[in-house]
């Protein structure tokens, strides 16, 4: 039997020069730059300081955005950029940034929204925007983030767990994986899943953090809502009819869950088979985008939904569960019902005219913040660092940008390389916000020279400039 052969040795020192890591980060601090949020988030703390700073509270709160999507989970994470002071010049301390998320209080929350609103608007404008001819979908989902301490408000969750329950709202976006973070609201862990006036607070939070021209417009004159397609998604969480009624006060449609009680039971026997039409799915690689097994049809004539909006529609679905699945006491001559509620009429364009198909298609997409969730808790949310209110608080904020400067520059420099535009976070840090490179100094310029021998090191240095050259 042949022995394995040993792995090579090479020798190691500790006397190189000009070598860093993590150099990608660059890429999230010049996109706070450029689109304004270092001099806004400055703008909404500068009342807070009582003489001139030393930091800029605008860039020490993106430096930590910065260093959050690299991986910190934690406010001493910022020495990640503390450590690289050759290639981002000086960086504040764990207790400098420490302090800014403790002056980001409840009164200066709204000033540093709108700060990250006007940061939204510019991105946009440089070609990180979604194309507004067709619907823009806004995904509302509450998660659980387990506290392992006193930290105040935290509770004991619904899952028996103890912790913070926050409400979240992610603008869809299909084009860049995670979407962008339009709003979250920090809420304590035995606040309910289903409570109207939270997810109200955070739709008009949504709202607000759209640019201006993005939003629905009420005209006086034709009363008629003009302006983009907006839509709220949630589960059956989200349908209350106060959420309901709020939604179209403000010109968006909606497309909630809807429970599936012995009402819907008895209506689906009801329902002749002739009704039922195929479920679609997005299309894959064939080309086919009818989905097998599932079928959809309106019921909205068979059920009162006089307490709801005008126009409320109910569209079920049912489906034979895959091999394996248990089956649950709200399931039909062996198929899973579900239901959705949409005031969304059949004649609008961008959906399958005169079918509830493509409403329970679209409603079905919203199963995908769930991975926005997961890729937000990757990114910082899994851990609330602090332990008074406003400073977690504050660090959902920094979540958000985090995600958001991640999604902004993924579009800009990376739409046409799609390895990385819908790259997943863990697989964004290693593929480009980790790649090492090496500091040069010549005809009076600082050159930083990524490892030619790395896969991705022609698209980022390009993804590089075209966010220099975006912005002007």
């Amino acid at each position: 039997m042949k022995r394995s052969k040993r792995i090579r040795r090479v020798v190691v020192t500790a006397d190189g020069a000009g070598v860093v890591s993590h150099a990608g980060v660059g890429l999230l601090r010049e996109m706070a730059q450029y689109t304004g949020l270092v001099d806004g988030v400055t703008a909404a703390l500068a009342d807070t300081y009582r003489g001139p700073w030393v930091h800029a509270p605008g860039r020490v709160f993106t430096d930590l955005a910065a260093a959050v999507a690299d991986g910190a989970d934690a406010i001493s994470g910022i020495a990640v950029l503390g450590d690289r002071a050759d290639l981002h010049g000086p960086v504040a301390s764990m207790p400098t940034t420490w302090r800014v998320l403790d002056k980001a209080d409840a009164v200066h929350l709204p000033a540093l929204r709108a700060a990250r609103a006007d940061a939204r608007e510019r991105a946009w404008a440089a070609g990180a925007g979604p194309d507004l001819d067709e619907e823009l979908c806004l995904d509302f989902d509450a998660t659980i983030t387990i506290a392992h301490s006193e930290k105040e408000n935290a509770a004991a969750t619904w899952k028996r767990t103890f912790g913070f329950h926050p409400l979240l709202c992610f603008l869809d976006r299909g084009d860049i994986a995670a979407g962008e973070a339009l709003a979250g609201l920090l809420r304590p862990g035995n606040a309910g899943s289903n409570t109207a006036a939270d997810h109200v607070e955070v739709l008009d939070m949504a709202l607000a953090a759209l640019p201006e021209h993005a939003r629905p417009a009420y005209d006086p004159n034709s009363g008629q809502w003009t302006g983009p397609r907006v839509v709220a998604r949630s589960d059956s969480a989200g349908a209350t009819h106060a959420f309901a009624a709020a939604c179209v006060e403000r010109g968006v449609g909606f497309s909630f869950g809807f429970p599936v009680d012995a009402r819907i039971q008895r209506i689906v026997d009801l329902i002749p088979p002739e009704c039922w039409h195929p479920a679609l799915q997005t299309p894959g690689r064939d080309g086919n985008d009818v989905r097998e097994g599932a079928w959809v049809a309106e019921a909205t004539g068979m059920i009162d939904l006089g307490t709801w909006p005008e126009g409320s529609r109910l569209i079920l679905r049912k489906e034979r569960p895959h091999p394996g699945a248990q089956l649950t006491f709200t399931d039909v001559d062996g198929h899973r019902i579900t239901a959705i509620l949409t005031n969304t009429p059949a004649h609008q364009p961008g959906i399958v005219t005169g079918q509830g198909a493509g409403l329970e298609l679209r409603h079905r997409q919203h199963a995908r913040v769930e991975d926005r969730i997961r890729e937000a808790k990757a990114t910082g949310l899994r851990n609330l660092p602090c332990r008074a209110w406003n400073e977690n608080a504050a660090w959902l904020e920094v979540v958000l940008t985090a995600l958001d400067l991640v999604a902004w520059t993924k579009k800009i420099a990376f739409a046409d390389v799609p390895e990385l535009a819908r790259a997943e976070i863990a697989t964004f840090r290693y593929r480009v916000l980790h790649v090492a490179a090496r500091i040069t100094r010549a005809a009076r310029q600082v050159q930083l020279r990524i490892d030619k021998t790395w896969r991705w090191a022609t698209a980022i240095a390009t993804g590089w400039d075209r966010i220099r050259t975006s912005f002007g």
